[in-house]
């Protein structure tokens, strides 16, 4: 009876803990997204580190320099976005009463449709519509400002004491006698090559935001710096991070011109196509080993499981687990070794020469 009576009780409580890890497991997921970016941010830590930082002066430097690109993000686009907003409602009644004008194709469309009169009847129940959605957007826009600040904190600590975390963890592998070489190598591979992911998502956004800088100024957008920066930011969160990049580029686009609108709708479907099967399992092939077919599965599999933080962990936790498997089961077992009979010498006779004794 005390033997089933522990059972049920370990057994409950294994429960009791799976159940409160599962209703707070949108927190939990933010552990493991702090400790990635941690870890793909060590190298450019120690780089500053053999310039005669300290690990603290390093990691605030490198804390100072993100700010300083949110700050500049936000002097390109704030005042431009706040002026174009009042522009837009200050020549608004301008705009209806073109429209209730106008000919050709917009012409025909008011008269069937009557759209002045439905953009005035609109535009009369934006501020009452605004006034309802308040209570919602200021929540989505708490709940993620808390969840970024908390994964930029814990990715501070995580960095700062990476090294001893990373001493304390191959001194507890290495007392394991059996196999402390092949663990301390898992231990070593793995977090190199979750530094490779982080580089390389890196690398995708420069080059997202490049073109898209490019193309924009070349059709004559404005804002096209600003709006390039946007999409090298949009374009690290995995899934909706480009989408989030090329709608609000279309939109700016549009007010520029219609032409406009659909010329960078168009580039960013064809990019999008590109970077999702070409760019994207290439750079990540090299940088986590993991083939490209293996790259695109494993992203719609962390999203679907578990959203925005699945999708970014889930190259790392994949590139990491396949470590473990080629060490630990594969090594010594791909290429079976043969034995070659050994050969006796033959005399000059043609007769087996005999052994020595």
């Amino acid at each position: 009876m005390a033997y089933w009576a522990r059972v049920t009780l370990t057994v409950a409580g294994a429960l009791v803990l799976l159940l409160a890890a599962w209703r707070v497991r949108n927190i939990l997921l933010l552990v493991p997204v702090a400790a990635v970016f941690a870890v793909g941010l060590d190298p450019q830590v120690r780089w500053l580190q053999r310039r005669r930082l300290s690990r603290g002066w390093a990691v605030t430097v490198i804390l100072l320099l993100s700010v300083g690109l949110l700050v500049l993000f936000g002097w390109l686009v704030i005042p431009a976005a706040v002026r174009q907003t009042h522009e837009l409602a200050t020549h608004t009644p301008d705009y209806l009463d073109r429209l209730q004008h106008a000919t050709g194709f917009l012409g025909t469309l008011q008269q069937h449709y009557d759209l002045a009169q439905r953009l005035k009847a609109t535009t009369a129940q934006l501020p009452s519509f605004a006034l309802k959605q308040i209570p919602g957007v200021t929540a989505s826009a708490g709940s993620i400002v808390f969840n970024a600040l908390t994964v930029t904190v814990l990715t501070i600590y995580f960095l700062a004491g990476l090294p001893r975390g990373q001493a304390a963890a191959t001194a507890l592998l290495a007392r394991q006698r059996q196999h402390a070489d092949r663990n301390v190598r898992i231990l070593e591979e793995s977090l190199g090559r979750i530094g490779g992911y982080v580089s390389g998502n890196l690398l995708i956004s420069v080059i997202a935001g490049t073109l898209a800088f490019a193309v924009l100024e070349l059709l004559g957008v404005p804002f096209a710096a600003a709006l390039g920066f946007w999409v090298a930011i949009a374009d690290l969160v995995p899934s909706v991070g480009a989408m989030l990049g090329a709608v609000l580029c279309v939109i700016v686009a549009l007010f520029s011109s219609g032409a406009h609108g659909i010329a960078v709708a168009v580039y960013f479907v064809v990019y999008q196509r590109v970077e999702n099967y070409f760019i994207l399992p290439r750079i990540m092939t090299k940088a986590i080993d993991l083939s490209a077919p293996t790259v695109i599965v494993t992203l719609l599999v962390g999203a679907r499981l578990a959203g925005l933080e699945g999708a970014l962990i889930a190259l790392p936790i994949a590139a990491a687990v396949k470590v473990v498997i080629r060490e630990v089961w594969l090594v010594g077992r791909t290429t079976p070794t043969t034995s070659t009979p050994a050969t006796q010498p033959v005399d000059t006779t043609g007769h087996t020469a005999s052994a020595p004794r």
